[in-house]
């Protein structure tokens, strides 16, 4: 609540300081308002896309085997958390998908989520992925995680916060657990990491550079 009345204070500051500016100036800051709008509903609508994905993604993950029952228990809390974190979210701002201040407390509040589930799926590879799990499955479960996140969301920022956390946590597993392929699997859970972190960077840049106002996802369309 302090946030909204927060930001509707700034949002009542920059209504008053547009009055004093040329109709040219305001037509300015009047597209770039639009296009953050957009952006921030954009990432309102596919943010409940994000906790079924975490979801399905959990199961696949479960299907490898695992470890025990309790450590299993134990991971599918975290991530279960993160879903509805994400879900209620999204249920209190889609009430008002387009006011610019409920939109700002959203990305702020998905910004944080979006840490705790970092760490919350980077725990799966010490609590979920069996100490045999190879190469490849190690990898897939945390920079192809963090690839369906960027997919979902397409926000650089979102990226980060979720691939940081959780290829740490995997690289770290993967050395001290350890699993079977040891260093090396840390080496390529980090250097996959970073190749997804780098075609988001990529992406966002090219996203700039054409401008426009971004599609509103999950909202019908004029």
């Amino acid at each position: 609540m302090a946030a909204l009345q927060s930001a509707s204070r700034v949002e009542a500051f920059q209504t008053e300081a547009r009055e004093t500016l040329n109709p040219v100036a305001k037509l300015a800051i009047l597209h770039d308002e639009a296009q953050d709008t957009a952006r921030l509903a954009n990432l309102l609508g596919r943010s409940i896309y994000v906790s079924v994905a975490f979801a399905v993604m959990a199961i696949a993950a479960f299907a490898l085997g695992g470890t025990g029952l309790l450590e299993g228990l134990t991971w599918a809390v975290f991530v279960l958390v993160a879903v509805v974190a994400i879900a209620l979210a999204y249920r209190r701002t889609i009430r008002q998908p387009f006011e610019r201040a409920a939109l700002k407390s959203f990305s702020q509040d998905l910004n944080a989520i979006l840490v705790f589930a970092g760490f919350a799926w980077g725990a799966g590879a010490f609590l979920a992925l069996p100490a045999t799990a190879g190469m490849g499955a190690i990898v897939v479960f945390s920079a192809g995680a963090g690839a369906v996140i960027v997919l979902l969301l397409r926000e650089q920022e979102c990226a980060f916060l979720f691939l940081a956390p959780t290829a740490a946590l995997a690289s770290f597993a993967c050395v001290l657990r350890p699993m079977s392929g040891g260093a090396l699997d840390a080496s390529l859970v980090l250097i996959a990491s970073s190749v997804v972190a780098g075609a988001v960077a990529w992406a966002a840049h090219a996203r700039t550079n054409e401008g426009g106002i971004v599609e509103l996802a999950g909202f019908p369309q004029a």
